[in-house]
């Protein structure tokens, strides 16, 4: 069948209608920030994997479905590879508090760690975002989160962000960029990966070999 032009015109107009209820059924995901805090010098931090710096510009915003921006982790229950923090509590990690001090973060020990957000049920996740220690510039290695049903992570485990490029973790080779944290965290899209449990690992940061939390969100339907 051969199109006339006045078809190709109904097509690609119709193309267009479908393409912007898309774009109307997404909405833009607002993330809370606490207050920016930097104290000290910043370091000069290298890596061959990190990202470019962005001179003070937000971080892009990240689309969801319409009714896929509800926060689905405040004060879900956490657990640990290191089930007694050296510095503060577990509870910390999901209470809806990522300002930085003493009263805020959780230290665990060296070495790979992880911490895990149990939702209470399967969702449908479509970002997460995860604050570390952010009182100085510094980065923390080998981000690595994952999803899953199985509460220890051996079957159905999606990984949906990971910057171990090297695999140190041996997690499996990331490819996402390090990065420098700060009041804002690091917020990522899931695209609506479904499971019960979400597991953040960590090994150490540029100024020590410690690994901290100050607060993890997950975001989807409920």
């Amino acid at each position: 069948m051969r199109l006339t032009g006045m078809m190709l015109a109904a097509l690609v107009a119709g193309l267009a209608v479908v393409a912007g209820a898309q774009d109307a059924a997404k909405v833009q995901l607002k993330i809370a920030l606490p207050k920016p805090q930097f104290t000290g010098t910043p370091k000069d931090i290298r890596s061959p994997n990190l990202e470019p710096a962005r001179n003070g510009k937000p971080r892009p915003a990240i689309d969801v479905p319409a009714g896929a921006d509800k926060l689905l982790s405040k004060d879900c229950k956490v657990t640990s590879s290191d089930p007694e923090p050296i510095i503060g509590e577990l509870a910390f990690i999901t209470d809806g508090d990522k300002e930085h001090d003493a009263a805020t973060y959780v230290e665990l020990g060296p070495g790979t760690q992880w911490v895990q957000v149990d939702l209470g049920k399967e969702r449908e996740i479509y970002a997460a975002c995860v604050w570390h220690y952010h009182g100085e510039a510094r980065v923390y290695r080998d981000v690595i989160c994952q999803i899953s049903n199985d509460r220890d992570f051996i079957d159905g485990v999606v990984t949906v962000f990971n910057n171990d490029h090297e695999n140190t973790s041996k997690l499996g080779e990331g490819k996402e960029k390090e990065y420098i944290e700060t009041f804002e965290g690091r917020p990522f899209a899931v695209n609506g990966v479904k499971g019960r449990y979400v597991r953040f690992y960590s090994k150490g940061n540029t100024s020590n070999e410690m690994n901290h939390y100050t607060e993890i969100e997950v975001y989807g339907k409920e």
